[in-house]
């Protein structure tokens, strides 16, 4: 089997991107894409359907606590540049497809930007708008569908006369924390959107048991609100701050002479008495100034997570709540501990916006260690619910495959609940929609790329069926509370402790004074993670061959099925149902289980899973391969010769990078056929078609056009 050896890293010298000839994105019922009738969704009816915090503080329904549900999610976050939310007929082909392909929680963002766009009176929402809300959500929740629903995504709320809703503007969410004005409008706000009857439910929103999940406030942290909003030559904090802050340091010091010796730089003119404590004029310089103000926003924003929650429970919400869900740093932690789900937004390679001259990096997530992951893991709270409520590894990252395995993967390790990849929707029913954010791909927008969507169907079987098993050990970072803050408003937990989430889960835990076994105590170093994985061997938690080394960035999981290699930049899985490699290069063969990748054209994400019911890939006659490699739009240009500076994005036909693998499962043999599988779900031709062993080289360049997906049947 001939093996080419190259990388992302020139992708630019490659001429061969093929044109997807396909515009239908509809998954034909029955097809290999269907995964409805082994995922399927359960009614939801009654109160025994509720979400919980079941046993463990895993979520499950009401009538089963100690049957954990996984969620795969649909990120539902339109706009009028990307459709807006879809008229009766199409929301019900839409719910539908949505739950052929294995999804059963869908987020509903920025509803509020949606609801008052081009509306000059506050909530004075626009009625079709709403009326198609509600439609939707009884559409989604017919099809066994939950719904998740931001009380707050948009700046500027319930506000009229604002002409670009979807863009960050100060004030609102910082100041709920401490000006009642503002938080009122929060709670009309969340009255108006969720209290109000469903004509096509017959029950409020904010009651109805399809409503799993309500995070109070989309990224409503104070420090994040202040870095969002932060201008050069403008006060890190705005003068509003000084008067709450002053009143919290009333109540925590009795003097001066006491705040004095706390902080150690109390200047002339300010006096506790007078309220004339100044805010810190550097966010990024240490000091106990700056502890002190991360300590007020933990105490402000746990006040304020009390009252949303009590305004919600009146309304007669009786279902989990979240709110913080970013900025994973030792203060926001603090904040979180008091939630009852966590929640958490965390991407690989941000891109700031669509605007010429946007940036990425373009570099390997498991080249970094997968850090966008790892952040997440860390900002979990032991014996609670957690929830990705965004995550992306964003076009036009060339390694953006990595996700497709990585994601789903580790967050079965970890046992986490449910996981939303961020974007306007995650599918499309057709390319060429006549919207302005459909007109190519783009970031945020994974229901265009090819890519992403491989990535959305791998996640579906491996953490949606629980192909992935949960990791035996459990490591508690233990927190002590506000004494584990310093003057560094981005402290964090250390890197170097955090790659012991690619082994086993991982996870806060309150100390209260107590030492556990196997846990990272305070204060914390990089040198405990090796100190612990000894002892884990050492007692027995670790198998004596687990390949886990942090000095080469190797880190096997305890469940041996997931094998990291941070400088070979390889991510593989190997259980019973599925077995998958993420790969930059393929300069050796890769042994998994039953299957053998020889040899591979560029980088790219490879992975077998059967889909005919059998119990292993070694006795299915219908397997599923998912190859995907990259994708970009037509007559997308760069500024820059390594294609991280965007000049234009381009336009439609996507077009995907031909690549092409060596595979075989050399213990299976007979009769046996490779067949296309579209983005559709449709089954064409077989491109091979033998008698003796399942040894073949897959291409991506079938006589239809270019696919990710193939069909793979044995007699």
């Amino acid at each position: 089997m001939a093996m080419a050896i190259a990388g992302p890293e020139s992708v630019s010298a490659w001429d061969d991107w093929l044109p997807v000839r396909e515009t239908n994105l509809a998954i034909a019922a029955g097809s290999p894409l269907d995964f409805s009738p082994f995922l399927p969704n359960l009614p939801i009816e009654g109160s025994g359907a509720r979400l919980i915090a079941g046993e463990g503080g895993r979520m499950a329904r009401a009538e089963a606590p100690a049957e954990p549900l996984r969620l795969h999610c649909a990120s539902l976050a339109w706009s009028p540049a990307s459709g807006g939310f879809p008229d009766h007929a199409t929301a019900d082909i839409y719910a539908r497809q949505l739950a052929i392909r294995g999804y059963n929680l869908a987020r509903l963002h920025f509803v509020d930007a949606s609801l008052m766009m081009g509306r000059d009176r506050d909530f004075d929402f626009d009625p079709e708008t709403l009326d198609r809300i509600h439609y939707l959500m009884a559409a989604l929740k017919k099809e066994g569908i939950y719904w998740m629903i931001d009380g707050l995504t948009s700046w500027s709320g319930g506000y009229g006369g604002i002409e670009h809703r979807w863009d960050p503007t100060p004030g609102l969410k910082l100041e709920m924390h401490y000006d009642e004005q503002a938080f009122s409008h929060w709670r009309r706000l969340v009255t108006s959107l969720l209290a109000g009857v469903n004509p096509y439910t017959g029950v409020a929103p904010i009651r109805d048991e399809a409503l799993a999940l309500l995070i109070l406030v989309n990224e409503g942290g104070m420090e994040f609100e202040t870095v969002v909003h932060e201008s050069n030559g403008e006060p890190h904090y705005p003068e509003g701050l000084r008067k709450p802050f002053n009143e919290w340091l009333q109540r925590r010091y009795s003097s001066d002479a006491e705040l004095q010796q706390a902080w150690d730089d109390l200047q002339p003119g300010e006096s506790l008495q007078s309220s004339t404590i100044r805010l810190p004029a550097d966010r990024y310089n240490d000091t106990a100034r700056m502890r002190d103000l991360q300590a007020y926003f933990v105490s402000a924003e746990q006040a304020l997570l009390e009252k949303m929650t009590e305004v919600v429970r009146r309304l007669g919400y009786d279902g989990l709540v979240s709110s913080y869900n970013n900025w994973p740093t030792n203060q926001t932690a603090l904040t979180r501990s008091r939630l009852q789900a966590v929640t958490m937004n965390t991407y690989h390679d941000w891109v700031s916006g669509y605007q010429s001259g946007a940036k990425i990096t373009g570099e390997s997530s498991i080249g970094d260690g997968a850090a966008y992951l790892r952040m997440a893991a860390a900002a979990r709270w032991l014996g609670k619910p957690f929830v990705m409520s965004e995550y992306d590894h964003l076009f036009w990252n060339p390694y953006r495959y990595e996700a497709g395995l990585a994601v789903p993967s580790y967050a079965a390790l970890q046992g986490w609940d449910a996981l939303c990849r961020h974007g306007h929707g995650p599918i499309a029913l057709r390319y060429g929609e006549p919207f302005a954010h459909k007109r190519a791909m783009l970031p945020y927008a994974i229901a265009l790329d090819p890519v992403a969507r491989a990535g959305e169907t791998l996640a579906a079987l491996l953490f949606r069926r629980q192909d992935i098993s949960r990791a035996r050990n459990t490591i508690p970072f233990l927190v002590e509370g506000l004494s584990d803050l310093t003057g560094d408003m981005q402290a964090a937990e250390p890197d170097g402790l955090t790659f012991l989430a690619l082994v086993s889960t991982i996870g806060l835990q309150k100390s209260e004074g107590l030492r556990t076994p196997n846990s990272i105590g305070q204060p914390r170093s990089d040198g405990q993670a090796e100190n612990l994985l000894r002892s884990m061997k050492d007692a027995g938690l670790l198998a004596s061959t687990n390949r886990t080394d942090p000095s080469i960035g190797v880190f096997e999981s305890d469940t041996h099925e997931l094998l990291f290699d941070v400088a070979k930049k390889t991510l593989q899985l190997v259980t019973p149902r599925t077995e998958a490699a993420a790969f930059s290069s393929v300069t050796a063969p890769i042994s998994l289980g039953s299957l053998r990748i020889g040899g591979a054209e560029g980088g790219g994400l490879l992975a077998a899973s059967i889909i005919d019911g059998a119990p292993s890939l070694a006795q299915s006659r219908r397997i599923l391969i998912i190859y995907a490699t990259d994708a970009r739009n037509t007559g997308m240009r760069f500024r820059d010769a390594a294609n991280r500076v965007i000049d234009d994005f381009g336009r439609l036909p996507v077009l995907i990078r031909k690549g092409s693998v060596s595979l075989s499962l050399p213990q299976r043999s007979g009769s046996w056929r490779l067949l296309p599988v579209g983005l559709d779900g449709t089954v064409h031709q077989p491109v091979i078609q033998r008698a003796g062993p399942v040894d073949f080289t897959l291409s991506n360049d079938t006589p239809l056009g270019p696919t990710t997906f193939f069909l793979l049947e044995l007699d």
